[in-house]
């Protein structure tokens, strides 16, 4: 445990399971003050029912939150979505949907807390991406799209908010063992050869763990960034740079 975050105040999106939850765990560790804004989130930090893709929710929360911990210093826009299929799979309904979530549902949040971090002396965003954004995956097309999204907004959002004292970068996981991956594998007709072959995916040869990427997002939410904006950090095994001989 340290002590490099104290007295900031972070708000955490899709907070209550998987990386958000790391995450909120993580800061809090370190000490700051944590809210986490979920349409379920739980009881381990002050937690704000809030659907991304509702102005009015999202404001309420963000304002609830706001008040409970002081203002905003860091926010961690980690709500999402997945799907699956090719661009012949999937109807423009869920399309919709999905960036609506993904992507909106980040611009809405953000919309919301910008008052708050504008008067932070330490402000940071830190969008939770994908290796899908930088990587052509197969049956991940809807997904895909709204991760590159995610990543040019950010890069916009960095440039648009640096001279406000506000950083914005991204954390780019490859495929992480939360409960959504534990749910796509559950339907898979062999569960355990699918998640074989996610992991073989990965130079690593495994899952990332959502604590493995909540390590990077409190990295690049802590002053120890200071210097860090525009980034997209790679937590993936070695999946966006490496290009292995196949294992005999």
């Amino acid at each position: 445990m340290s002590d490099e975050l104290a007295g900031l105040a972070a708000v955490v999106t899709g907070g209550g399971s998987g990386i958000g939850l790391a995450t909120a765990r993580l800061l809090a560790s370190r000490g700051a003050q944590v809210a986490v804004l979920d349409l379920s989130p739980g009881g381990e930090f002050a937690g704000f029912a809030a659907d991304v893709t509702d102005d009015a929710s999202v404001r309420a929360a963000i304002d609830a939150a706001a008040q409970r911990l002081g203002g905003i210093d860091i926010l961690v826009n980690n709500a999402g979505v997945g799907a699956i299929g090719t661009v012949a799979d999937n109807p423009d309904e869920q399309w919709h949907r999905v960036y609506d979530v993904n992507v909106v549902g980040m611009v809405r949040v953000t919309r919301a807390a910008l008052p708050y971090l504008r008067r932070s002396a330490h402000a940071a965003i830190v969008n939770t991406c994908s290796i899908a954004a930088t990587a052509g995956l197969p049956q991940r097309a809807l997904y895909s799209a709204t991760k590159g999204a995610v990543l040019s907004l950010t890069l916009a959002m960095a440039a648009d908010h640096i001279g406000e004292g506000i950083r914005v970068n991204c954390v780019n996981p490859g495929t992480a063992d939360t409960p959504w991956i534990g749910r796509l594998l559950e339907q898979a007709d062999d569960p355990a050869a699918e998640r074989a072959a996610l992991e073989a995916r990965q130079p690593m040869g495994r899952l990332v763990s959502a604590d493995e990427v909540a390590a990077g997002i409190a990295y690049l939410a802590s002053p120890a960034a200071a210097s860090v904006t525009g980034t997209a950090l790679a937590i993936d095994g070695g999946m966006a740079g490496l290009r292995l001989r196949p294992r005999s």
